[in-house]
């Protein structure tokens, strides 16, 4: 239920609206009141409320044109319809609308409370369900694309550490997002409305980073034929994404840690001290630990950025996600070239879920308009796609994925020894459990693109698990 749940009263009667006030009036609510559709549009418009209480007839229009209008901007506001005119088509009517409740005047103040506690209750659960279905249900995130356990995981993670104005580490293969990861963290933050700076370490030369990072006086050095203000005073009140920071030269590491103790800056040429306000998210396709041990970067640097760690998951660990990507390229990319092509066949959709994608996202996003540019039709089969996707020889397709033949399974029949012996069957559920367990090694360990091979929810394979763990751990207690 909302801490201080909000009220509008919309009754062309003062007498009457006060009267409704007095009987829901607590210290826990706050009850506006309003004679005209204008009126109550203007205060929904200031202070959207929790519950609607109007009135069908009002001076100056219908009380059911209110709720419509309610329900086409999508307002989170649960309406209550009240009349003394009732019959039962309006009713029909008011519900059809959207309508939490009709009340017929008139109605006792036992009846109201209850109406108008009900309906705040439903506003209560129905924002419960949303707040939900955002943390746990969403297929799109700032830029990202992608409603796997992985990418959900990675929401909650950005958006709790967006707030904060302590640095942030993203570390992942390359091609995983790992920039939209720092626009994310951008985006939710506080600084917002201040600029985002994105440099690459390793994309400038060595002997003009610090120039591009903290900037240079004109005639600090041959070529400096003006100021330059630098990425980090650029970012000034805003934040800064260091890319591909282990690729920093170890001299210049020194300086970004001092720059990081003092947030002062002091450009190439000039004595002036200036003090910076940047927030700052530094990024990584290496395993940042390794490059301290190989002294490629600073110990203590590294303990001054990993601060709030993001690791971004590769995309053959995101399951059904390389679905969503690939259609959203292909309307994307189908629209900016004029091509009809619109949607992938199920063939050319099992063989992109099967596919370890070493690239990420990066790779798919280029296949995609390779796709696109070539396209001759409205539909990308599977012979379009690159031979390094389509299925080997001895290979068939298998409706969204491709399997081995047979002989490459385990054999669940019934076999002969070397002796003659005859071995018996295998318990359904042993024969299941081998079934899942060489699909899993087939996909690398990756239980999402086991679960697409298999056609099954991931969750149904992380189920069988914890219950063989459980029954082995009991067999072993026994």
């Amino acid at each position: 239920m909302p801490k201080q749940p909000k009220i509008l009263i919309v009754e062309d009667s003062v007498a009457l609206g006060e009267t409704y006030r007095a009987i829901l009036q607590t210290d826990a609510r706050s009850i506006s009141l309003a004679t005209r559709v204008n009126d109550a549009f203007s205060e929904i418009d200031r202070n959207c409320p929790h519950v609607l209480l109007v009135d069908v007839n009002l001076p100056d229009g219908n009380g059911l044109d209110i709720m419509r209008e309610v329900r086409q901007r999508g307002l989170p506001i649960v309406v209550v319809m009240m009349t003394a005119q009732g019959s039962v088509q309006l009713a029909i009517d008011a519900m059809r609308e959207g309508a939490f409740d009709f009340l017929l005047k008139p109605f006792s103040p036992d009846r109201l409370r209850v109406t108008i506690r009900n309906a705040i209750e439903r506003r209560a659960m129905a924002s419960e369900i949303e707040e939900i279905r955002e943390s746990f249900g969403r297929d799109r995130f700032a830029r990202f694309i992608g409603s796997s356990l992985a990418m959900q995981a990675t929401y909650r993670i950005i958006q709790a550490a967006a707030p904060s104005n302590a640095t942030v580490f993203v570390t992942g293969e390359s091609g995983t997002g790992k920039e939209l990861c720092a626009d994310a963290l951008h985006r939710f933050s506080k600084r917002a409305k201040g600029p985002f700076i994105a440099v690459n370490c390793a994309a400038i030369p060595r002997d003009m980073l610090e120039s591009e990072l903290f900037g240079h006086a004109k005639g600090a050095f041959t070529g400096a034929v003006a100021d330059r203000k630098g990425a980090v005073l650029s970012a000034q009140g805003g934040t800064l994404f260091l890319d591909e920071i282990c690729e920093m030269d170890l001299a210049l590491q020194t300086k970004l840690l001092r720059f990081l103790q003092t947030m002062t800056v002091q450009r190439l040429g000039e004595d002036q001290v200036r003090q910076a306000d940047v927030r700052i998210v530094c990024a990584t396709n290496k395993d940042p630990r390794s490059e301290v041990a190989a002294s490629r970067l600073r110990e203590d640097l590294f303990y001054r950025l990993h601060v709030l760690p993001v690791e971004m998951p590769p995309l053959r660990d995101r399951g059904d996600d390389v679905l969503l990507i690939a259609r959203a390229f292909l309307e994307r990319f189908a629209a900016e070239e004029g091509k009809t092509c619109s949607i992938f066949s199920a063939e050319a959709e099992a063989a992109l879920i099967r596919f370890a994608w070493p690239g990420n996202v990066r790779q798919l996003q280029n296949l995609i308009r390779n796709l696109v540019v070539f396209s001759q039709g409205t539909v990308i089969e599977l012979a379009d796609l690159p031979a390094e996707l389509r299925p080997k020889t001895g290979e068939r397709l298998l409706g969204r994925v491709t399997l081995p033949l047979p002989s490459a399974l385990p054999s669940f029949a019934p076999a002969g020894t070397e002796d003659g012996e005859k071995r018996p069957l295998v318990s359904l559920d042993e024969a299941i459990r081998l079934h899942v367990e060489a699909a899993i090694a087939m996909c690398g360990g990756s239980i999402p693109r086991a679960a697409a091979m298999l056609e099954v929810a991931p969750s149904t394979i992380y189920r069988r698990i914890e219950a063989w763990q459980a029954a082995d751990a009991l067999q072993v207690a026994t």
